[in-house]
């Protein structure tokens, strides 16, 4: 389960009730949220790290643990994302994600799906997609879904809680309480950079409001015609010497047939 587990961070983008889990603009416009600054500040932040149409890029994940890189256990996955929101030329949106394994060599062949809160694993040795329950994305690696992949303005309601000082820059600091409770984390601190808009750290806590993961979004560069985090480091709280580095590279807008976002599309990637 610990190799599954590393790549299911990026599947988990949106984990919502089923009355709650349609992506179309009427659904949007009807969320509660009554600190409007703070949810423009959220929004100018998810697009920093993620295009609002479809794309594909490659991710290079390295375990750090007890002081030194987990080189044998890293992995490179290929990731096509269909992450958007209604627009004017569209009237619902999409979240999905497909994820293929290209290294270590073997795992060629397995594959994530993910479509909204409903996530499915293949391997060539199953004979179909199994699907993942709620609570084995809770377990380990699973629990960074939110740190990549969700989109923190439809997962949680925001408020701005003020400013402060982060990394030499002034940053709006926000608190997210999440909308449903099947959201992976309950609250999140937040700290975005005042000037840029970009996302400097996140807190991700308990319930009880204890630190589970902190996430920092570093190395920004020119990508897809803005400034974008191309590392995450995302830290485990419980045990300060452990953290997972991701780097992103190759990133480009691409859109896959429909076809590839379905569960039956897995069993080919094993051919």
């Amino acid at each position: 389960m610990k190799k599954l587990s590393m790549t299911l961070l990026l599947a988990g983008a949106l984990a919502s009730p089923a009355q709650a889990n349609t992506l179309d603009r009427q659904n949007l416009d009807n969320l509660s949220q009554e600190d409007q600054q703070a949810r423009t500040i959220i929004r100018q932040a998810d697009r920093a790290r993620a295009p609002d149409e479809p794309f594909r890029y490659t991710l290079t994940l390295v375990e750090h643990k007890d002081g030194r890189d987990i080189t044998e256990n890293q992995q490179v996955l290929d990731v096509s994302m269909r992450f958007y929101k209604p627009s004017e030329q569209r009237e619902k949106g999409d979240a999905r994600a497909l994820v293929r394994f290209v290294q270590p060599v073997r795992d060629k062949g397995k594959a994530l799906l993910s479509d909204m809160d409903k996530m499915w694993y293949y391997a060539p040795d199953l004979r179909r997609p199994i699907p993942i329950s709620r609570q084995q994305r809770l377990i380990g690696q699973v629990a960074n879904g939110d740190v990549v992949a969700a989109d923190f303005d439809y997962s949680y309601i925001s408020t701005l809680v003020g400013e402060e000082p982060c990394d030499g820059r002034t940053c709006y600091k926000l608190s997210l309480e999440r909308r449903w409770p099947y959201v992976t984390y309950p609250a999140i601190h937040y700290w975005v950079d005042k000037q840029t808009g970009n996302p400097q750290r996140a807190d991700f806590l308990s319930a009880e409001g204890v630190l589970i993961k902190r996430s920092y979004y570093r190395d920004y560069q020119q990508v897809l015609g803005r400034q974008r985090p191309t590392t995450i480091v995302v830290e485990d709280a419980l045990r300060k010497d452990n953290y997972t580095t991701m780097r992103y590279s190759n990133v480009r807008l691409e859109s896959l047939p429909e076809s590839h976002f379905q569960k039956e599309y897995l069993l080919r990637l094993g051919e």
